[in-house]
């Protein structure tokens, strides 16, 4: 499963946008922006998507992934598009369904769900991220976010206590083709890591320049 997990927002601001949410969300029923073919399937709530604090939650996300080197390099991101904030209470969830393609403002490449909620606050609502042969289960701690390809197979399993409220997107990337990315990432970690451990060299402007020149051919 080639999938990023990792944190990028800290507890004490996760706790601080779900005060605000607590009193000034305006929610609406989350199958509006679903797909036909998953629209009975989808059981959650979503923030109004002219709300200023959806808005402001999105910048401050956005700029958090973008500005996460590891982040960066896995998505190679050209775009962050519809980005939703999710509030799933007991028996919600989302049935098995694919991602649309392509969004109002581009095409998607990669999907995230971002965990706003304290882990321990609620009992199942686990994204379950389907592979050729199995299935996988991710929890999220409060503040940590997932990544993974859009083209997948996913579901949110039934809550069975309590609430979870989560930020929700699509990302573009300048390289479409998944192993692409892939391939790419493994280089440049793998160099980011000799350069840390050794220093700069020449042998090592080889790798970069490979890098770089493979990223220029295999970007569009």
């Amino acid at each position: 499963m080639n999938h990023l997990q990792l944190q990028i927002l800290d507890p004490i601001t996760c706790e601080r946008f779900l005060e605000r949410l607590a009193h000034e969300a305006e929610w609406q029923d989350g199958s509006l922006t679903a797909g036909a073919h998953a629209k009975g399937g989808k059981r959650n709530s979503q923030l109004n998507d002219e709300s200023p604090l959806r808005k402001e939650i999105h910048e401050f996300v956005e700029h958090a992934m973008w500005n996460h080197p590891v982040v960066k390099g896995f998505c190679l991101p050209r775009k962050l598009h519809r980005f939703l904030i999710s509030k799933t209470e007991k028996d919600g969830g989302y049935e098995t369904h694919v991602d649309n393609a392509y969004m109002s403002s581009g095409r998607s490449d990669l999907s995230f769900t971002l965990s706003l909620t304290d882990e321990t606050r609620y009992e199942g609502g686990e994204l379950e991220i389907d592979s050729i042969s199995e299935s996988f289960p991710i929890n999220l701690k409060q503040g940590e976010i997932v990544i993974y390809p859009s083209t997948s197979l996913h579901r949110v399993c039934t809550v069975m206590s309590g609430v979870r409220t989560v930020c929700v997107g699509w990302i573009e990337s300048y390289v479409q083709a998944e192993n692409d990315r892939l391939c790419l990432f493994q280089l440049e970690s793998g160099a980011r890591a000799i350069l840390a451990k050794h220093g700069r060299s020449d042998e090592l402007d080889l790798i970069f320049l490979a890098y770089t020149n493979l990223l220029r051919r295999l970007g569009g």
